[in-house]
């Protein structure tokens, strides 16, 4: 079966299902308009005269109103987790269709100064757009640092990689992950993290304090002595002192538990959200994969104590309510129990519960992963090679990268055309000619963002993919800025002094870079980009240059071993210009700008 196909028949399945339940739905409304009628009457009926048989039916019809009430509100939870699976569906077949995906595109996470814009990692249509799934700030965060920050190591990305291609066979699992998170989606200002983790390191005020506790236990209990001696003998005296020292100890600790409220206020979504989340993820069939059966132990006990906190935070939203505040704060000390067991709460799970939430955004991240590898069954799982130390008379060398019919994964399977790519064995610096629109700058961003993946622990979008793991340092895009006053040309050159500067430290790195020097005259640039392609041959590094200076191409012969010449070459036939997309040994000859300028009439 097709992916498409699948999801398809997924879309099917939920619609069925939502008619279903919205069927039950409206005969339990109806059972619930007749039980509440029932009791209405039966009211009515004590009203005109005392009966114990209707009140007998009062009390089933009440009864059976209230059962039937949880039930609706039940399947109405149902329902838009059903709801939500059949968006989660319909998202993914809309994507296989080219449309674009409706989870954040990660706009906010975008940064100028290294490969995340050279290589589209982030923005309308980026990379982090097709990957990501995540519902919870947590979620989009470790997503965005894993693109950040790929693995470096090849047993971390070997480890990675089992741990996606497990959990991408989990469909039912990895889809319910999804649609669990957005159960709250609209509830963006309750769904942030950051006051739930201040509460979460607040000290307690309360737990194991004696002297407060005590003082609380002697209030409520000088309450409920002057409650009995009120409805003994009509006698209020006691009472109304008690009310008065109970609210005298209410507005002594207010500023705190007003604070505590503040920062846990509302949480209840938050809660219920890495609830869902963690209950399905528990489910998880861990296989031989190390990573998942780390989360899942690290997770097991998170769902029944992150639902208690959540009863609790809605237990503590209720202090809001007039009746809850007049009566049981007054006598009870209402907030003081409800901060009480919060505190109660929070020194028991107080360490394991900040890994919880990381835990969360881990499960998120992995979820993403797994749902594109599961949507690209045509793309292959790359093997990492560990580094061979120079000298060690090994046959791999020190850095490699040997990749077959490699494509880039944000172009659509129709349009793309592959190349194979060699570098490190015979080939460590790559001068890439061509014409305008040729597909030079393509290929280079095809290089680096499968590159990405594979040290994301994801299949590429290649038939085969050995590489040694390195760092990926590129200056492809360069923007001036007025507001920074920088031209462009200083734009570019503070681009190559960062790769610099990052070569210098040893580590190892694929270096990408699309024109070098255009803002300078054509003789300086000439030279200016030789002394770099030089300069670059001393550090430990691989490097594509993608170029239109043909006078660069003499560097083979001057450099032998060290730089190669490959070119996109076009071609202009019955008068309409003509791209291959493939990449070819040497340098290229055809050019394109006068032929376009006079097709166009501008020369």
């Amino acid at each position: 079966m097709s992916t498409e196909s699948f999801y398809q028949q997924k879309i099917v399945a939920c619609d069925e299902k939502i008619r279903s339940i919205q069927g039950r739905l409206n005969v339990m409304a109806l059972l619930r308009l007749a039980f509440f009628a029932g009791f209405g009457v039966a009211i009515y009926l004590l009203a005109q005269h005392f009966n114990w048989a209707m009140v007998l039916l009062a009390f089933l019809s009440l009864a059976a109103f209230i059962v039937c009430v949880n039930i609706y509100y039940h399947w109405k939870d149902k329902r838009r987790l059903w709801e939500k699976l059949r968006f989660v569906n319909h998202n993914e077949g809309e994507m296989l269709a080219g449309k674009a995906n409706q989870f954040p595109d990660g706009h906010a996470f975008l940064d100028s100064q290294g490969y995340l814009d050279d290589l589209d990692i982030f923005g309308h249509n980026s990379l982090f757009h097709r990957l990501n799934r995540t519902a919870t700030v947590k979620g989009k965060n470790f997503l965005a640092t894993r693109l950040r920050e790929p693995l470096l190591d090849p047993g971390a990305i070997s480890r990675q990689q089992a741990a996606v291609q497990t959990l991408a066979t989990q469909t039912e699992c990895r889809q319910l992950i999804t649609a669990h998170g957005l159960l709250n989606d609209g509830k963006e200002t309750n769904l942030d993290p950051g006051p739930f983790t201040r509460w979460l390191e607040a000290p307690a005020a309360f737990y194991r304090k004696p002297g407060r506790l005590m003082i609380i236990a002697g209030v409520i209990a000088l309450n409920l002595t002057g409650i009995a001696i009120w409805i003994g003998s009509n006698n209020y005296t006691l009472l109304l002192a008690g009310a008065i020292i109970s609210r005298l100890v209410l507005a002594g600790y207010g500023k705190y538990v007003g604070r505590q409220h503040e920062l846990i206020d509302n949480k209840k979504a938050l809660l219920d959200q890495y609830t869902g989340i963690v209950k399905v993820f528990n489910t998880v069939d861990a296989g031989d994969s190390a990573v998942l059966a780390g989360l899942r132990s690290r997770t097991l006990t998170a769902h029944d104590a992150i639902r208690r906190l959540s009863q609790l935070a809605n237990y503590f939203d209720h202090r809001h309510n007039n009746l809850v505040n007049l009566f049981l704060n007054t006598f009870l000390l209402y907030d003081l129990h409800c901060v009480i067991a919060l505190e109660r709460w929070k020194e028991t799970y107080r360490t394991n519960s900040l890994d919880w939430l990381e835990a969360v955004g881990e499960v998120e991240d992995l979820n993403s992963l797994a749902t594109f590898a599961f949507n690209n069954p045509d793309y292959v799982y790359p093997s990492p090679v560990r580094m061979v130390p120079a000298g060690s008379g090994a046959p791999t060398p020190t850095l490699f990268i040997q990749a077959t019919a490699l494509a880039h994964p944000l172009i659509p399977a129709g349009r793309r055309v592959a190349n194979d790519c060699v570098l490190g064995r015979d080939e460590r610096l790559v001068l890439v000619t061509g014409s305008n629109m040729s597909g030079k700058t393509t290929f280079l961003r095809t290089l680096g963002v499968n590159l990405l993946l594979a040290q994301c622990g994801l299949p590429v979008c290649a038939a085969s993919f050995h590489f040694t793991p390195m760092e990926l340092l590129t200056s492809l895009r360069i923007d001036d800025s007025l507001l920074e006053q920088t031209s462009y040309f200083m734009a570019e050159l503070k681009k190559l002094q960062r790769i610099v500067h990052r070569l210098q430290t040893g580590a190892p790195a694929l270096v990408l870079i699309d024109e070098i020097l255009r803002g300078t005259n054509s003789e300086d640039k000439t030279f200016g980009s030789e002394q770099f392609i030089r300069h670059l041959l001393q550090y430990h590094c691989l490097a594509l240059f993608a170029t239109h200076d043909l006078t660069l191409g003499s560097l083979e012969e001057a450099l032998p071993g060290a730089v190669h010449n490959y070119c996109f070459e076009s071609v202009i036939e019955n008068g309409e210009l003509r791209f291959d997309y493939k990449l070819q040994r040497g340098i290229a000859r055809n050019r394109n700008a006068s032929f376009l300028m006079k097709k166009m009439d501008i020369i």
